[in-house]
Parts: C-alpha cells; sequence; structure tokens
C-alpha cells in the first residue's frame, strides 16, 4: 500500500511507507551497520531524497498559493515526484547487496506499488491526474518521505534527534490512511477510462494464448487493500508502542 501495504525508500520496508519500517527500527535492536563507504553513500542517498521531497513540498505550497485553489494540484509536482518515487527502485538494490538489512521481497512488493500507482496509474490514465483524491497520497507520500528519509540520514551518523524518531513513528496514524484512501480513489477514478480505453489490456485470440483484463487487475488490486490495511496498520501501532518505549522501560531496568 502506498499501494498495498507498505510504502518510502527501503520504503516498504515493512511500513507501507507510511510508518515504521523493517529496514531500521531505530535502536530497537542493533545489527552491524554497513561499513564506511556504504555509510557514506547512503547518507548522501538520503540527503538527496530528502531534498527531493522538500523540492515536492515547496512546490505543492508555492502551486497552492498561486492558485489560491487546491485543485489540479498534481501538475505542479509531476516531473519531481515520477523523479523521486522512481529513483527509489535502487532501494530495492540497497537490500539485495546487504548494505541496508530489509527484505529484498518485502522491498520490492512496496516500493514497485508506489511506482505502479505513479506509472501505471496516474501517468497512464491522464484523465485522474484531474482529480483532487490524488492530492491526498500525493501530500502522505510527501510528508511521510521528508520524515523517513531524515530519520535514516541522523540514525546513519548516530545523531538521531527526538523529534524526527516521534515523527517517524506516531504521523502514520494520519498519514497512512490518508494515503491508502488517496490511492483507493485515485484507482477507482481510472476505472471507468480503463474499461472503455482496454488500457493494457490482452484479448484472445493472439498467438501467445494469453489474455489479460487490467480493469479487472486495478479492481483486484483494490480489494488487496481489505487484508493488508489493518494487518500493517496494527502492526506499525506495535512497533510505535515498542520503539518509543524503549527510553522509559531502560530506566525502569535501571
Amino acid at each position: 500500500m502506498a499501494a498495498f501495504g507498505g510504502g518510502g525508500g527501503g520504503s516498504r520496508r515493512a511500513d507501507n511507507g507510511y510508518g515504521i519500517s523493517g529496514q531500521q527500527q531505530a535502536g530497537s535492536r542493533r545489527r552491524k551497520g554497513p561499513g564506511a563507504l556504504a555509510t557514506a553513500y547512503l547518507v548522501i542517498y538520503n540527503v538527496v531524497m530528502t531534498a527531493g521531497w522538500l523540492v515536492i513540498a515547496v512546490g505543492l505550497v508555492r502551486a497552492y498559493l498561486t492558485k489560491g485553489s487546491y485543485h489540479n494540484l498534481y501538475y505542479s509536482i509531476e516531473k519531481p515526484l515520477k523523479f523521486f518515487q522512481t529513483g527509489a527502485l535502487v532501494e530495492i538494490l540497497h537490500c539485495a547487496i546487504g548494505i541496508v538489512p530489509s527484505s529484498v521481497v518485502l522491498t520490492t512488493f512496496q516500493v514497485m506499488s508506489r511506482v505502479f500507482l505513479t506509472w501505471a496509474v496516474t501517468h497512464s490514465v491522464k484523465e485522474v491526474q484531474n482529480e483532487d483524491c490524488i492530492l491526498l497520497f500525493v501530500v502522505a507520500w510527501t510528508i511521510t518521505e521528508i520524515v523517513r528519509y531524515s530519520f535514516y540520514t541522523f540514525n546513519l551518523l548516530n545523531h538521531l534527534p527526538y523529534f524526527i524518531k516521534w515523527a517517524r513513528y506516531t504521523l502514520f496514524f494520519v498519514l497512512y490512511p490518508m494515503g491508502v484512501l488517496g490511492e483507493l480513489l485515485t484507482i477507482y477514478a481510472a476505472l471507468p477510462y480503463v474499461r472503455r480505453s482496454d488500457l493494457f489490456s490482452i484479448s484472445l485470440p493472439n498467438k501467445y494464448n494469453f489474455s489479460f483484463d487490467y480493469y479487472t487487475f486495478l479492481i483486484l488490486t483494490m480489494l488487496s487493500y481489505i487484508p493488508l490495511f489493518p494487518q500493517l496498520y496494527f502492526h506499525m501501532i506495535h512497533q510505535r508502542r515498542k520503539v518509543l518505549s524503549l527510553p522509559e522501560e531502560h530506566k525502569k531496568s535501571e
């Protein structure tokens, strides 16, 4: 979720992009970190991604102030949104080569879910770009990614401000439902256009004896949110309780 289950940089990372990630659990468990070169690279990567999502945030605010309306703001940030969201694909490589301790399968699923929504729905079905529901997931993704990449950057530098940690494990309460609602409404808005145009659909007969109905696929995608959303949401609540209660528990143990 960023579309179905996950979300941000290693997004995805078991947090749906909106909350707790399997990539790093802010001190809840310590693993051997990456080497100096890998750490330097990851710091640079996360700084660049933080800056990129800040550009998107500023673009949204400037467009809103200029127009005086929240309608059709997508066009003001379309290019940087596509660039930085697609750029998250390298996080799959991070997991595959072991410089980030996350599941390759889970990270792939979560990264690709957002890339799918960005390109296969929002980009490919031009009509939905005028829908206000896009703003829901764009704002949710933007705030989430600024916090998430900031969290990773400071964590790699061993200087994590509590506010960033708190935001990382708290804002998902609002951002996750908000993002999921925006994603679902956007896919739903795309359905009539997909059905009318047979977008990405393959019909029989053909030499491969294979058929694919993109309209049905989108409906199944929407239905997949039903079991995944509550499971992941409550998982994030559990992780928040565990991570943010650590200092207090540590004091008690002393």
